[in-house]
């Protein structure tokens, strides 16, 4: 879900999408162009089709983003940092740095996504029910009409029971209110993702292969997606319980001297990655500036006749990448923020790097306390 496509800031919120959104853009505009328009505004030409589905599906990813602003705004407002918006393959999602620190946070947080999408259906009918009696063009109608339900539709499937869907947010909020418990809830509510996610799937699958009911191949790669988020995201929480009161500066790996970014990955693996068995490594440019992190695993991914070819620092993750954290910062959020092209906490004090955390130290962390809690 990282975004190949930047437009701007909404209220100081960076918002882009991914390429996968524009294969959405498009194929929603041909199914209104071709097929739905025809048949509900006949007498029009190619051209006036293509164009109100061209509007058509822009409205409907102006609604998937005005969605996710909602949940943008709200986490922002009970003090979560929001690192940006991004619309991809399967609608939207507000990146937050930071868990809901109570029940209601999460309620509030969570309910205001389907919200949105709900005035804007009522919107978007109203609009329709006004022009069809004036007398608008029906083209103009149809849109209107479809929107309104494309929007009443992404409300409802956001607040089926589970997550990561909106639902399974309110879920876990009210589990959490009710048990005291954030993990508790979480493992519940991600449980409940992944039947609903293998539901889907088998739904999708069943309608695709025998042509009952509205199941298609689609369907179940939605469903897929839920069950595949829902166990991450449960392995997070648990992973979350498990360190406890750790603080940064007691999981991180000590950095080491900054390695130059000009090395190449074949140079960078013989001289720094094999004889220190580093798993990340920062990185300096010719006049000491930062250059980013690079890790052992982006090296290795370089194919090996290019190794003498790419330099090190061009597979680095960036400065503006890299998760920030003070030593004192408890690590019980981090694990969902070590995510996408975020993959490695840099642990600064003084404006000074202190170490660097990965997933793998979360990991050996979260074992060390288990270990010695059983010893």
């Amino acid at each position: 879900m990282t975004a190949s496509l930047r437009f701007g800031r909404v209220a100081g919120i960076p918002v882009g999408a991914s390429w996968s959104a524009l294969l959405i853009a498009s194929l929603i505009a041909w199914s209104l162009a071709g097929r739905l328009l025809p048949a509900q505004a006949p007498g029009l030409g190619p051209a006036a089709y293509w164009l109100a589905g061209a509007v058509g599906a822009g409205l409907f990813l102006g609604s998937l983003l005005a969605h996710e602003i909602g949940h943008a705004l709200v986490a922002r407002r009970a003090g979560l940092r929001v690192r940006g918006i991004t619309l991809w393959l399967l609608g939207g999602v507000a990146q937050l740095e930071d868990e809901p620190a109570s029940p209601g946070d999460e309620l509030r947080v969570a309910i205001v996504g389907p919200a949105v999408s709900l005035a804007l259906a009522v919107a978007f009918g109203l609009a329709a029910f006004g022009l069809a009696v004036a007398g608008g063009p029906a083209v103009v109608v149809v849109v209107a009409a479809w929107l309104a339900v494309a929007n009443t539709a992404l409300a409802l499937f956001n607040l089926l029971p589970a997550a990561p869907l909106d639902g399974g947010r309110v879920l876990r909020g009210l589990l959490w209110r009710r048990h005291g418990s954030r993990v508790r809830a979480s493992v519940t509510a991600t449980r409940a993702g992944v039947w609903v996610g293998g539901g889907l799937v088998a739904y999708g699958l069943l309608g695709a292969l025998t042509g009952w009911g509205i199941g298609t191949l689609w369907t179940s790669l939605v469903g897929w997606f839920l069950v595949v988020a829902a166990r991450q995201e449960r392995d997070q929480a648990v992973l979350s319980s498990q360190l406890g009161g750790l603080r940064a500066g007691q999981v991180m790996t000590p950095a080491p001297a900054a390695a130059p970014a000009w090395f190449t990955v074949d140079a960078f693996l013989r001289n720094y990655v094999e004889p220190w068995q580093a798993a990340a490594l920062p990185l300096r440019t010719f006049d000491g500036r930062a250059a980013g992190v690079v890790t052992a695993a982006a090296l290795y991914a370089v194919p090996a006749d290019r190794r003498h070819i790419v330099r090190s620092g061009d597979v680095a993750i960036p400065v503006s990448a890299l998760v920030m954290v003070g030593p004192d910062e408890p690590v019980t959020g981090l694990a969902g923020r070590l995510a996408n092209d975020r993959t490695v906490a840099a642990v600064v004090a003084g404006g000074q790097l202190l170490g660097l955390i990965t997933a793998s130290d979360l990991a050996r962390a979260s074992m060390g306390d288990r270990h010695r809690a059983v010893a």
